[in-house]
């Protein structure tokens, strides 16, 4: 799905004054990862995280040209695809949400951090931002056992651990926005869709409320907001 986004405010200003320009050519975002990136459970793509990230943009004065590349069901592994698809659409921006499936299939946390380093190493070297979301605590989702989600805490700390150091060691940026969405979504049932796994649209709205600071910053320093005097 693509969403393109415009904004066509100017502000007016006094002589030496700094004034700040939006380039002429849109900032290329794209959404990589598994069913939360791709909205899975929302009533509407407009409820979705990369649709509700482009609002965000907007907000801050950018023209976006948005395109979600997430496939539900995907791994770490299965990033090397959509990396690929990034870098031939040239994008500027990349929020990879990843995680989720690597721990219900049991992949080891040192090859899913591996494969998720390796693609934000590829989209840094293509010269995009990238803003990575770690793994989700899963162990307060409904659909967990009581007696296990111990142990699946201990799971995803691990993995989430690992995916912030291959990331960071790869020159991407880490949203560490995991335990507070578990706290909220463990609070609040009508955050997550009628399959007790995935988020419901109000889920996805605090996603990417607690998303946008990140985005909106790697944005900023991606230099598609550049500053001159008039």
């Amino acid at each position: 799905m693509i969403a393109r986004v415009h904004s066509s405010g100017h502000s007016a200003g006094e002589r030496g004054v700094e004034l700040s320009v939006i380039n002429d050519a849109p900032l290329r975002l794209v959404v990589l990862g598994d069913s939360i990136a791709y909205g899975t459970g929302a009533q509407q793509v407009r409820e979705t995280v990369g649709p509700r990230l482009v609002r965000a943009l907007e907000r801050d004065g950018y023209d976006v040209d948005m395109q979600v590349l997430a496939v539900p069901g995907a791994t770490s592994r299965d990033l090397a695809a959509q990396v690929r698809r990034a870098v031939s659409l040239g994008a500027d921006l990349a929020l990879i949400v990843v995680g989720a499936n690597d721990l219900t299939r049991l992949v080891p946390p040192t090859q899913a951090a591996g494969a998720l380093g390796a693609a934000v190493t590829a989209l840094r070297a293509a010269g995009a931002r990238v803003v990575v979301a770690p793994a989700p605590d899963l162990s307060d989702f409904p659909a967990i056992p009581p007696a296990i989600r111990p142990f699946v805490h201990q799971a995803c700390l691990r993995l989430q651990q690992q995916q912030a150091a291959a990331t960071e060691a790869a020159g991407g940026v880490v949203a560490p926005v995991s335990a507070e969405l578990a706290r909220v979504f463990a609070a609040d049932p009508a955050l997550f869709s009628r399959d007790r796994y995935h988020p419901s649209s109000a889920g996805y709205a605090r996603i990417a409320d607690v998303l946008a600071p990140y985005i909106v910053a790697a944005a900023r320093d991606h230099g598609a907001v550049t500053t001159h005097r008039a």
